[in-house]
């Protein structure tokens, strides 16, 4: 089929990749450069540096809210349009250009977890499992008929950075099954019993909060790494967490038990990664051996 892409960061990049093999890719959509690093140069997005790789035509249009853009794009006489956090609303004269429509791979469960930032806030609600659906859109956020699902449990110690990696070649591997069976895929309308948003990350969740029971604090860790990370304040430096668990032990909120093991509000939790200010992640026994912890942390 002729597929448009349309996707921009590195979870995206698996399912170009598998389109890309099976299918004709006539154009990549994707976010502009944005500004990185420390010269702030505009750096392509992941999505764009590999589809410039693989030889495709790329778009990075600002908005596909003009005339002008809506023709480009319907000019394409594209079968289906596969989406994958793109990161622009698609007005409905982009949706309905793909002579069979939008495909977006969402990774939820849905109607669980429409919105912005479903994996993390899976890991932060703890969650048993999770997975991949295969969406037609329409208007509403997250809100059309699932094609196709895939599940996954969520690992005991498994984090964002963990969880993004598999479900980003879950992904892959059920747009490519929904593609090719699309002519027998029945859509199911998404239930309105269960139905959860997944809000933006905000830096001002990631502080931890030790009064919290240690299943909270737990998760809290895993589900902001790698970013922005849940941190603590260690010495008067602001030191991210990366990984933990849930281990026995009590003491005072934040009291320091034993190596990197907190006490919580109730139980505790061992820091197995964290990142100190200016250095690279470490694991946790490398991190002691150049910071002392006292005996709270705050």
């Amino acid at each position: 089929m002729r597929v448009i892409f349309m996707g921009t960061p590195e979870f995206s990049v698996p399912a170009l990749e598998a389109v890309a093999a099976a299918h004709e890719v006539t154009c990549v959509y994707t976010q502009p450069p944005r500004p990185a690093g420390r010269g702030r140069k505009d750096r392509p997005s992941p999505v764009q540096a590999r589809a410039e790789a693989l030889g495709l035509v790329v778009r990075h249009p600002a908005s596909l809210k003009t005339p002008e853009a809506q023709a480009e794009f319907a000019a394409l006489k594209a079968d289906v349009a596969v989406v994958v956090a793109y990161g622009l609303i698609l007005p409905q004269p982009v949706l309905d250009a793909p002579a069979r429509g939008c495909l977006n791979i969402h990774a939820s469960l849905l109607p669980r977890w429409r919105g912005a930032a479903p994996i993390h806030r899976a890991i932060m609600a703890g969650d048993a499992e999770t997975g991949i659906s295969i969406m037609r859109m329409e208007a509403g956020l997250d809100t059309g008929p699932v094609l196709l699902t895939e599940r996954t449990r969520i690992g005991a110690e498994e984090t964002t950075a963990d969880l993004h990696d598999r479900l980003a070649a879950m992904g892959a591997r059920a747009i490519v099954a929904a593609l090719e069976r699309l002519d027998t895929l029945v859509p199911v309308a998404q239930p309105e019993a269960g139905v959860t948003y997944a809000a933006k990350i905000d830096k001002a969740e990631a502080r931890v909060d030790w009064t919290r029971p240690a299943e909270e604090v737990d998760r809290l860790i895993r589900g902001l790494s790698p970013f922005p990370g849940a941190w603590a304040g260690i010495a008067g430096e602001r030191v991210k967490l990366l990984r933990s668990r849930v281990v026995e032990g009590a003491g005072a909120p934040g009291e320091v038990l034993s190596g990197f093991t907190i006490a919580c509000g109730t139980g505790a939790v061992e820091v197995t990664e964290a990142q100190r200010e200016g250095k690279r992640p470490m694991p946790a026994a490398e991190v002691l051996r150049g910071l002392d912890l006292p005996g709270r942390l705050d």
